[in-house]
């Protein structure tokens, strides 16, 4: 026997209107079908239902657009009489906060000057897939934007550290290095509020 395929999950309300009238009307005074069950009458009193109450909910939607756009508007002429209010207000009471306050007024809040991020911590060395390669980790700072890297061959030498790399995550392979050389390596994370002081240093005899 074959599957008849209405898909009505798929259609639209239009589709599904237009597609009832369709099976309506080919099955009027159809020989091959003389005992609809349920009648076609019920199946037109379902179709009148249904467009009647999308008719209401499309006009309801029209109603819905229009009252949008109309408090879309009014709040837009509140907002520009509140802001003009406020450039007056500022005109006579210029710094004194006390004045502003007494109009139902708040005062802007000074804005903070950004602080320095946090120091890495947990720096590790680990052997990089190739020769002359070692990989770096640490624990994410906090608003860190980037991280600077630096390494030496003699950490007690301040002069020593020189500059590997900069990361833009809490990782990196560092490159060229010296085979069967030890190098120890210092991470400083950067943020908006300048850079962060060293981490711990870890150290690895480069493969």
């Amino acid at each position: 026997m074959a599957r008849i395929r209405l898909n009505l999950k798929n259609l639209s309300i239009t589709d599904k209107l237009a597609k009832g009238r369709q099976i309506v009307t080919a099955m009027t005074n159809n020989t091959s079908f003389p005992s609809p069950n349920p009648p076609l009458t019920e199946i037109t009193t379902a179709l009148d239902e249904l467009t009647q109450a999308f008719a209401l909910v499309q006009a309801a939607k029209s109603e819905v657009s229009t009252r949008v756009v109309t408090q879309e508007n009014a709040e837009a002429r509140l907002d520009q009489g509140l802001t003009k209010l406020a450039a007056y207000v500022e005109s006579i009471a210029g710094t004194d906060h006390s004045l502003i306050t007494s109009a139902g007024m708040e005062i802007k809040a000074s804005r903070s000057a950004p602080t320095l991020p946090g120091v890495p911590q947990a720096l590790s060395a680990n052997p990089g897939e190739h020769e002359g390669e070692v990989n770096l980790f640490w624990k994410a700072v906090a608003n860190a934007r980037s991280y600077t890297i630096e390494a030496s061959q003699d950490p007690a030498a301040a002069g020593s550290w020189t500059h590997v790399g900069i990361a833009t995550s809490a990782s990196k392979l560092i490159v060229n290095l010296t085979s069967g050389k030890r190098y120890w390596f210092r991470v400083a994370a950067v943020s908006a509020g300048g850079q962060s002081g060293w981490s711990e240093h870890a150290t690895k005899v480069v493969p």
